[in-house]
């Protein structure tokens, strides 16, 4: 996999307090200067749709998720045409920034390597 969801260091990262303490003010930073909760955005927003996985994973969403999803990305649309971030009260918490697409997505994921493993029969003509 490539992109957000490939290999991370992150749970390494997490059992090294030391690690952990020294890197998260950075991670902070990196994330608030993206720019992306400026916008009203979530960090799954930010998932390719094109892949395959991610749209199978969106198509699991929930009504109200999925209703959620394109509110953002047309209120980051207006945001974007009119050149300028949200109102700080729109913008989107850092609690709230949670991975709602994620899991969805290695779902898919595992259910495709089920039947990568599975779908190996090869048929032979005698």
């Amino acid at each position: 996999m490539f992109g957000p969801l490939s290999f991370s260091l992150a749970p390494q990262v997490a059992k090294s307090r030391s690690v952990y303490n020294l890197l998260k003010p950075i991670s902070d930073w990196y994330a608030q200067a993206s720019g992306y909760r400026q916008m009203g955005l979530k960090y799954d927003d930010l998932l390719l749709e094109e892949r395959d996985d991610v749209q199978k994973a969106i198509g699991r969403l929930n009504e109200r998720e999925s209703y959620d999803r394109m509110y953002r990305f047309r209120v980051a649309s207006q945001a974007s045409v009119q050149h300028k971030d949200l109102p700080k009260e729109q913008w989107i918490k850092k609690e709230d920034d949670v991975r709602y697409l994620k899991p969805h997505v290695e779902e898919v994921w595992k259910e495709d390597m089920e039947r990568a493993k599975w779908d190996s029969i090869q048929v032979q003509k005698k």
